[in-house]
């Protein structure tokens, strides 16, 4: 990594965005929710609750009320079959190795380092629950990313990071780590839509099972110019990987590229293949079904965006944006109360994450008054000043 690439990290209420740039250009994207961290990386001490060797595996409490699942591949040697390794109510160390996501709990692995191994020896007495948490998202992206200077608008986030990275590695920025064109870039991330130059676009559809994405080729459609197909597909498939990237789209994915017989989609594996090279996660292109649709495979281990966000995108979502709007505009109203009136869903979630209302508080000066209002749906927020 040289000095082209840059992180930013936006700490807003019960929010933390953070963009990995690369010559100006998104890159990475992640959101984390202050009140609901993924976990991928915490350490906990569990207690085993259920062992099934049909699934070849063990469900353990994990003591914040989640169940986590023990595969029988991530005990640590020697190899054993998992109903021999552990016994119901065997308390062990575990870290989670894969969030909870598409419906299932954390997945957890006993392998565990030396250091993490002294910590658990020295919490062998203690009941079930957390105890070290994993590194966020900025922080593992910052050593992905070991030369790349940092920005944020969070001080209490910044100190925290500057005694892990050091000092001169990360600077504050008040007036907002994100610039316009940066939150815009965030936006189009909650679109099952991303539009391609020429007028083409993709279409991202997740399933339970998989995530579809289709090539849509706009004002080609229809057309017999072959060429203008193949030079489309053939840009297409930078943009199919940099989405599954920013997006964090794992497990099967297929692709179906647009307005090419399958006997010429053959020409599009090596450039697929060539784009996903690069994933920090090792995607890899599996190759073409007898469909002609390019089959993707990539490890599950942070939730994808779209769960975070919702798609489309969640009252609570919306409620943290509109929160985000009103403390750029609270600044100019000079000591005015500001508003938030919002479908009642929005204002529910809001009310129902108090992290997020206290941040808000303590960063603007003063409170935000939530009004619901039945005739409003959500995504139609308004921000409105209150005369005294």
């Amino acid at each position: 990594m040289t000095g082209d690439a840059e992180i930013r990290v936006s700490v807003s209420p019960g929010e933390v965005r953070v963009a990995g740039l690369r010559h100006g250009k998104l890159e990475a994207a992640s959101i984390e929710r202050v009140a609901r961290p993924d976990g991928v990386g915490d350490m906990h001490r569990a207690r085993v609750t259920a062992i099934l060797p049909a699934m070849s595996g063990a469900f353990l409490i994990l003591g914040d009320d989640r169940m986590g699942f023990l595969p029988e591949s991530e005990l640590p040697p020697p190899r054993r079959a998992i109903s021999k390794a552990l016994h119901e109510g065997q308390m062990l160390a575990v870290r989670i190795s894969r969030a909870a996501q598409g419906g299932k709990g954390p997945r957890v692995t006993a392998r565990l380092t030396a250091d993490e191994q002294a910590l658990a020896d020295a919490a062998a007495d203690r009941p079930p629950g957390l105890l070290r948490r994993g590194p966020d998202a900025a922080l593992r992206l910052a050593r992905l990313w070991p030369d790349a200077l940092i920005t944020t608008d969070g001080p209490e986030w910044a100190a925290r990071v500057r005694s892990a990275l050091g000092a001169g590695r990360v600077s504050l920025c008040l007036a907002g780590a994100f610039n316009a064109e940066l939150e815009s870039d965030f936006d189009s991330l909650a679109s099952p839509r991303v539009v391609l130059d020429g007028g083409a676009s993709l279409l991202i559809h997740p399933t339970p099972a998989l995530t579809a994405i289709d090539v849509d080729s706009g004002s080609l459609a229809g057309s017999r110019d072959a060429t203008a197909h193949a030079s489309l597909n053939q840009a297409a498939t930078a943009a199919v990987a940099r989405q599954i990237r920013l997006r964090n789209l794992a497990g099967a994915i297929l692709v179906d590229f647009a307005g090419l017989p399958i006997r010429k989609r053959e020409a599009l594996v090596a450039p697929l293949a060539a784009a996903l090279a690069s994933d920090p996660l090792g995607a890899k292109l599996l190759g073409m079904t007898q469909l002609g649709l390019m089959e993707i495979v990539r490890p599950r281990i942070h939730p994808p965006l779209h769960e975070i966000l919702g798609l489309p995108p969640s009252p609570l979502t919306l409620g943290l944006a509109a929160m985000r709007q009103a403390l750029r505009e609270v600044a100019a109203l000079q000591g005015a109360a500001i508003a938030l009136v919002a479908a009642p869903e929005v204002i529910r979630e809001i009310e129902a994450s108090p992290e997020a209302v206290d941040a808000y508080r303590n960063q603007a000066g003063r409170p935000l008054l939530l009004r619901p209002d039945a005739c409003l749906r959500p995504g139609q927020e308004q921000i409105m000043r209150v005369e005294a």
